[in-house]
């Protein structure tokens, strides 16, 4: 009994809050450029996939090799290439964080429309911590398309 009571009251209290339709404009209106901000994420985070995908193919290839002339050679590689996916993974993690988090401001800022509370302050906190968190991710992926750049290095010289 008490259960209905609650969930009746809470139920129309909820059907109130959103029936508001300027409210509900305001929400979707506030959420926009977060959300074009998680695609430009997710835009970015499919570009690091493709080069992780290509650079772990890589290391299964050589891996994979019978060429056993070439073993100082791809020796090399392998280790350029590991250093390369460790670059790419470390930046994957950091703008997957930057989606999750811009993911919950994306939340926050559509709930606020509906709460008391000012949350704005949250709000800020957690949009700084997104773009600190995709930039460095960007800086991660940097420093792995500088060592491509450059190549791998053989010690040894013929």
């Amino acid at each position: 009994m008490i259960f209905e009571f609650l969930s009746a009251g809470v139920a129309s209290e909820f059907l109130e809050r959103t029936a508001d339709t300027p409210r509900v404009l305001r929400a979707v209106e506030l959420s926009l450029a977060p959300a074009f901000l998680l695609v430009g994420i997710g835009s970015i985070m499919n570009v690091m996939m493709a080069r992780i995908i290509w650079v772990a193919g890589r290391i299964e290839r050589l891996a994979e090799s019978d060429n056993v002339s070439c073993d100082v050679a791809h020796a090399s590689e392998i280790e350029w290439l590991r250093k390369r996916r460790s670059l790419v993974r470390v930046a994957i993690k950091f703008s997957t964080a930057a989606a999750v988090v811009i993911s919950v401001v994306i939340a926050i800022l559509f709930v606020s429309a509906y709460i008391d509370p000012k949350i704005g302050t949250l709000v800020a906190i957690l949009w700084v911590t997104t773009v600190v968190l995709l930039i460095t991710a960007l800086v991660y992926f940097l420093r792995e398309t500088l060592l491509a750049a450059d190549g791998p290095k053989n010690d040894q010289r013929p």
